[in-house]
């Protein structure tokens, strides 16, 4: 069911449910055992709770206090952000999960030596994926790029995988793990080949976005965040205690570490495509008085209809050997990553995309 203030997704797995509402002063509250949506007093849609995993609100939303206490009862999700994509709150039900895998999480993320094997696998997927990502590039768009360019940046990538697998210390991973994203960004420009006076990228930055290709990038790494916590609860994971990125408050830091993998080829060919098809333009952004750019509501809707879209995509998984939509791979890298940290298997088998 699609609307101008809503996108909500439907598949076979019920985590695949999601309640996006995007459009200011849209009131959900509850109405039997479902959520209607209302805006000017006009009925959108009734959808049962049995049915969702999460509801995710974007600026001035009302929720009412009851939907807020029946959410968790039928293990539904709140999160609440700006209209921009800031993370602000989430309401949710008692911690699921097993106790010993917490433990077991608790202890690795405390053991540096523990910590460095794990984000390596993390740090690993990232590179391997941007590589892959600008491989296809210069195969796909030969005539429209600097084809010689990027291959720099290839063999540059190159050359920081060897150094990953060498590399033993946390902070020295980090840093590697820095100098081959600002590689893979520094011919990031030369991968939109359409509205190339509209969308220029120098570089990447955020808090605030200072031009609109950051302002997509940080939206979609946004919900791509969102995802990852919701698929780490559902395998008993704490999302706030990670390997790679370390415990900070209000950080889920694990939820981090996961979206790693997935920010090259899901996130950022997903911008890449609505500027090169031309589905966003530059009218749909502006540059406030702090500098920062923002996106108007048209280009978020746009965005997470995508994004949503993109989910659907059939992927066949490596190690598990089997067909999975891309929103049940989310799950099927925090299962994963759950019997790693159990002892179950020796590695985490990261998803490197082909």
């Amino acid at each position: 069911m699609q609307s101008q203030t809503m996108i909500y997704e439907a598949a076979m797995q019920r985590f695949l449910y999601t309640l996006y509402i995007t459009t200011q002063k849209t009131y959900l509250h509850k109405k039997g055992e479902s959520v209607e949506v209302v805006l000017d007093k006009e009925v959108l849609a009734l959808i049962p709770l049995i049915t969702l995993e999460s509801i995710v609100c974007f600026g001035n939303i009302y929720v009412s206090p009851f939907l807020l206490g029946a959410c968790p009862k039928y293990n539904v999700t709140i999160s609440f952000l700006s209209r921009t994509g800031k993370f602000l709150a989430r309401v949710q039900g008692p911690v699921a999960g097993n106790v010993l895998l917490r433990k077991a999480q608790y202890r690795m993320s405390d053991d540096k030596a523990k910590s460095a094997e794990t984000a390596r696998y993390f740090i690993t997927g990232k590179l391997m994926n941007q590589k892959t990502v600008l491989q296809r590039a210069v195969r796909d768009h030969k005539d429209k790029l600097n084809a010689e360019k990027i291959q720099g940046a290839i063999e540059k990538l190159n050359g920081s995988l060897l150094k990953i697998e060498q590399e033993t210390e946390l902070d020295k991973l980090r840093g590697i793990e820095g100098d081959f994203s600002e590689t893979y960004f520094s011919v990031f420009d030369e991968l939109i080949t359409s509205q190339k006076d509209n969308f220029k990228f120098e570089g990447r930055n955020r808090r605030p976005p200072l031009d609109a290709v950051n302002a997509m990038l940080s939206y979609v790494y946004t919900l791509l965040y969102h995802d990852m916590i919701s698929a780490l609860e559902c395998v008993g994971l704490d999302p706030a205690a990670g390997f790679l990125h370390r415990d900070r408050p209000g950080r889920l830091s694990l939820a981090l570490d996961l979206v790693e993998e997935f920010r090259p080829f899901f996130a950022d060919r997903l911008a890449l495509s609505l500027i090169n098809r031309n589905e966003i333009g530059a009218s749909q952004f502006e540059k406030t008085a702090s500098g920062a750019v923002i996106m108007n509501d048209e280009a978020r809707k746009t965005i997470i209809t995508t994004y949503q879209k993109r989910k659907e995509a059939v992927v066949i998984h490596p190690y598990v050997e089997k067909r999975m939509h891309l929103a049940i791979l989310f799950h099927t890298q925090a299962k994963l990553l759950a019997r790693y940290i159990r002892g179950d298997i020796d590695g985490y088998p990261v998803y490197i995309w082909r």
